[in-house]
């Protein structure tokens, strides 16, 4: 082990001079956008959240809770992913394993706490999720899932640094289980919505699952490509081809998603169900269709899609690059599908005078900052975990 890292570390340049300086310069920066974020959440606790946040009574779900959800997506990705190496076995996905839990965590605490601004009252839920717990509510569910979920990661993120491979794989099964409990829950959250024509269907949970791990792949060829272009190390050939299956999986789950796009259109123009035809018309050709069609698929899913058939996912600059259009158009996917769930009055069908077609929402300054301040812990998590964990190098890197 130490042999390995000797010969991969010192000759790429590790810490030393210049690339140590910019390289805690960035962590500072991004701690300092965490810092700030936060600042930021603190102060809507003290004016109240009604005159902060850019969410009314009409649409009561922001720009923060899109964040939550794309963070804690990200991390359920991660998860499952890391587990298709030391969980089942693949080895192709092995070399990944440790950075993918690692970020695992990191997303999902980010998560937590741009939750934890958007909830006016958030040590309640901790308390009486405990004391008071609600069997029969998805959002009960879907924190506590989460926190067994946490737990599981954490331990089994310990036993791998400590060499103990097959506890961690069993831990690492728990932590699937309660991954993906908690995010089809998550998915329910918003399909188990009568009220919500836009949301509502079984097809949900199951959606949420898929664009999870197109999160995780997208994320895991990122933060690697970052990883390693920050430190100057050189990548080992199993890690390249691991993150070419990576990228290879990703495609598929592309295309699996395009198909389940085309079909929630169509679905919501056939027809013009109530509810939720306004709402796919405002997608579709209102004033999100550059989110949905630039963003969403453009982004999301067609440019990557592309991009990794014509490299055969195996240029890694190339599948940088996809990761970043890949993690912009799903964080757009996100914020399309809380917001544009929300925005067609209940009564729209009912030519109420003076109702508005759509109810308007724009994040307000303090829900952007929060949105940054849990980018930037992100960022400097990951980048203090690189430095910490040696950039989670091991005999199968």
């Amino acid at each position: 082990m130490n042999n390995f890292i000797a010969k991969v570390l010192p000759q790429e340049g590790g810490y030393a001079g210049t690339k140590s300086g910019a390289y805690s310069a960035a962590i500072a920066l991004s701690g300092l956008l965490a810092v700030v974020g936060i600042a930021f959440g603190l102060h809507a606790f003290f004016i109240g959240h009604d005159q902060a946040y850019g969410v009314t009574r009409d649409v009561p779900w922001g720009l923060l809770i899109a964040t939550y959800v794309f963070f804690v997506v990200t991390s359920t990705g991660l998860c499952l992913v890391s587990s298709i190496g030391h969980v089942f076995g693949v080895e192709s996905f092995k070399p990944i394993a440790k950075r993918s839990v690692f970020l695992a965590i990191v997303t999902i605490i980010s998560g937590f706490l741009v939750i934890a601004f958007e909830i006016e009252n958030p040590w309640r839920m901790a308390i009486y999720n405990v004391i008071s717990p609600n069997p029969t509510s998805n959002i009960w569910w879907m924190g506590t899932l989460y926190g067994a979920y946490l737990f599981f990661m954490l331990i089994e993120f310990a036993l791998l640094q400590m060499g103990k491979h097959k506890q961690a794989g069993y831990l690492g099964l728990l932590g699937v289980i309660a991954g993906v409990a908690a995010h089809s829950n998550l998915g329910a959250v918003f399909g188990l919505l009568n009220g919500r024509e836009f949301w509502h269907g079984p097809y949900m949970p199951i959606y949420f699952i898929a664009s999870a791990m197109l999160s995780g792949c997208s994320a895991i060829i990122l933060f690697s490509w970052i990883g390693y272009k920050t430190n100057g190390w050189k990548m080992s050939p199993a890690y390249k081809q691991s993150l070419t299956s990576v990228a290879k999986l990703g495609a598929l789950l592309m295309a699996i998603l395009l198909f389940f796009e085309t079909w929630k259109v169509l679905s919501g123009l056939a027809g013009q169900p109530p509810g939720k035809y306004a709402a796919m018309m405002a997608i579709v050709s209102g004033p999100y269709a550059l989110d949905f069609w630039v963003a969403e698929i453009g982004m999301g899913m067609v440019i990557p899609f592309i991009i990794i058939l014509s490299v055969r996912a195996k240029n890694m600059p190339a599948l940088f690059v996809a990761s970043i259009f890949g993690i912009i158009g799903i964080f757009f996917m996100r914020y399309d599908l809380v917001v544009v769930g929300q925005v067609v009055p209940h009564f729209h069908t009912l030519n109420i005078v003076g109702q508005p077609s759509l109810y308007p929402y724009t994040p307000s300054l303090h829900e952007v900052m929060v949105t940054l301040g849990g980018f930037g812990l992100c960022t400097m998590l990951f980048l203090m975990g690189e430095r910490m964990f040696r950039g989670h190098l091991s005999e199968d890197h």
